[in-house]
């Protein structure tokens, strides 16, 4: 079952046709039905007990309310790799490896709720970047109790030059306006989704500029591992996401362009589709 915020409210889909959940659209009814230890089964009772209604796609928002997101970086050995590449002139090489051999992840503030873009809106690129790129990424959606409750597609903008400047400058290369875009719903389950393919594909002027792919079994740690150091001397009264990290990440030549379309794809969750303004 899939769980989509808009408007109008809250919507089930199931077998590709839609039911109402509530028709309250406010952050404060997203928040209490994110942290509802029984959402699953009142999206089940809601598929068996309301008639089935049209959805107007225009009216989807981003799967967030008030909660905050975070993401997990180096999990990948591509990104590993990339990161290295980019830093090796700050001697951030070392620096990256370590990150991605340690116990410990890394873990760092993304956006949040209201700094977030939902399905078919606008992300940014940093004026004061010359380098940046989506970053594809399998989020986590986690409830108040530490507990995963379904997942969302995520798109972590990120300016490589600014990171690759300093390690310090992650947060200036990873938050700010556009930054972060989540959708188009949450796929409730709380099983693995490790052999599901992410698919990035960027078109500009109507050609396929970049595009890639990468199992979500190459994750090096796993979920619960990433929540769990989340989780650890931190409290989320309304829940949170937490971005997995990204294992596609374009050529060194390539840069996000003004008017690119970033269309990243999940098995069993959708398509998340932005433009960049």
């Amino acid at each position: 079952m899939k769980l989509y915020r808009t408007t109008q409210g809250a919507f089930v889909e199931e077998e590709g046709r839609f039911y109402p959940l509530s028709t309250v659209g406010s952050v404060e009814a997203w928040d209490a039905l994110v942290c509802d230890m029984d959402l699953e089964a009142k999206a089940m009772a809601a598929v068996g007990q309301n008639s089935v209604v049209s959805l107007d796609p225009t009216t989807i928002l981003s799967p967030v309310g008030s909660q905050e997101v975070w993401a997990a970086g180096v999990t990948y050995y591509r990104s590993r790799k990339a990161r290295m590449e980019e830093s090796k002139d700050a001697g951030g090489g070392d620096f990256y490896d370590r990150v991605y051999t340690a116990e410990r992840p890394e873990l760092f503030f993304k956006a949040a709720g209201w700094r977030v873009v939902g399905p078919g809106n606008a992300v940014r690129i940093r004026y004061d970047a010359i380098w940046s790129v989506p970053e594809p990424e399998l989020t986590l959606v986690i409830n108040s109790d530490g507990k995963i409750v379904g997942y969302t597609i995520g798109n972590d903008m990120s300016s490589r030059d600014i990171e690759g400047e300093n390690p310090l400058y992650l947060p200036q290369a990873k938050v700010y306006d556009g930054s972060c875009a989540l959708g188009p719903c949450i796929l409730l389950s709380s099983q693995s989704l490790t052999e599901s393919i992410i698919q990035l594909e960027i078109v500009r002027r109507g050609a396929t500029a970049f595009s890639g792919s990468t199992s979500i079994s190459e994750l090096k740690r796993s979920p619960q591992q990433l929540v769990e150091f989340l989780f650890r001397d931190q409290s989320f009264p309304r829940g949170a996401f937490l971005m997995t990290g990204t294992g596609i990440v374009p050529g060194d030549d390539f840069t996000l362009q003004h008017g690119d379309v970033i269309r990243i794809g999940i098995d069993g969750i959708g398509v998340l589709e932005n433009h960049v303004a």
